[in-house]
């Protein structure tokens, strides 16, 4: 299961639900994937495929939506 936290300019931002219990999360486009920490602070874990410019994007999406994406996590693990 990977339930979908939310979608944004052809992103795809995900968990899966069955992986390390450090936050974070799973972003994936036609483009490419990438995985980011999301604590202790926000830091790129791996990359396939995409640009520097592409991650710069992908990680300002992750922190306007920050709190969604934490909030998300506790109620998908935590529950």
């Amino acid at each position: 299961m990977s339930p979908t936290v939310f979608k944004k300019h052809g992103y795809r931002f995900f968990f899966f639900s069955r992986e390390e219990n450090r936050m974070h999360v799973h972003v994936i486009s036609g483009e490419g994937e990438a995985k980011f920490w999301l604590e202790p602070e926000i830091e790129l874990a791996k990359n396939y495929r995409y640009s520097r410019k592409q991650l710069r994007n992908i990680e300002s999406l992750i922190e306007v939506h920050y709190h969604e994406l934490i909030s998300a996590w506790r109620k998908h693990f935590c529950s």
